[in-house]
């Protein structure tokens, strides 16, 4: 694999001082999802970034691929991250602008990158990634007009463990862009939010 990639899907933050790519993005190589869980709703509108990375029924599209897949072009010095929760998901974001941008496991022992693609502009390789395959965490349909695809989380898992394994086979999880190659520690350090700062964040029901 080389940086130079016709389907790379770049991506930046609000302000523009962090920079990157996800190389070779396309339908077969990652899953173009939207997800509509508490935890995606609190991490935009934690930022006040509602408006960039929400789509108007409240999901988050997202690019799930394989860790070693991200390059950061700029600005890696700005990238920072959170816990909302007790769960093990990380959430990385442009401290320069408080842009959500990533999320991740905890750790790179399980490697996987999720891109946020509210901050991607770039309306041809938006289309490389292919149609929405599915939304999580969805309420029941309140009409047979909701003909929105739907994902179970568990079939997700199941397309991400067949990267995992290529991940870890190939030794790509030491080649993610933030974590540290040798102790697979996040880049920055994680912040926890208190439990009176995760109640707090307004949640906007999906649609």
């Amino acid at each position: 694999m080389t940086d130079v990639d016709t389907r790379a899907l770049p991506l930046n933050c609000a302000c523009g001082a962090v920079r990157g790519r996800v190389l070779d993005a396309n339908a077969a190589q990652g899953d173009h999802v939207v997800c509509h869980c508490a935890d995606c709703q609190a991490f935009a509108t934690y930022f006040g970034a509602g408006a960039r990375i929400l789509r108007p029924d409240g999901g988050t599209a997202l690019y799930q691929s394989r860790c070693a897949r991200l390059r950061i072009d700029a600005g890696v010095e700005h990238l920072a991250c959170l816990h909302l929760t007790d769960k093990p998901t990380l959430r990385w974001y442009a401290a320069c602008c408080a842009t959500p941008m990533f999320n991740t496991y905890a750790r790179g022992g399980i490697p996987y990158i999720t891109t946020l693609l509210g901050n991607v502009s770039d309306t041809a390789a938006l289309s490389a990634i292919g149609p929405v395959k599915g939304h999580l965490f969805l309420p029941p349909p309140m009409s047979t007009s909701d003909t929105r695809p739907r994902m179970a989380m568990a079939t997700l898992m199941r397309r991400f463990f067949v990267r995992m394994v290529k991940d870890l086979v190939s030794g790509d999880r030491r080649r993610s862009a933030l974590f540290d190659p040798a102790t697979l520690a996040p880049i920055s350090p994680p912040r926890r939010l208190s439990a009176a700062e995760r109640r707090a964040i307004p949640v906007i029901d999906g649609v």
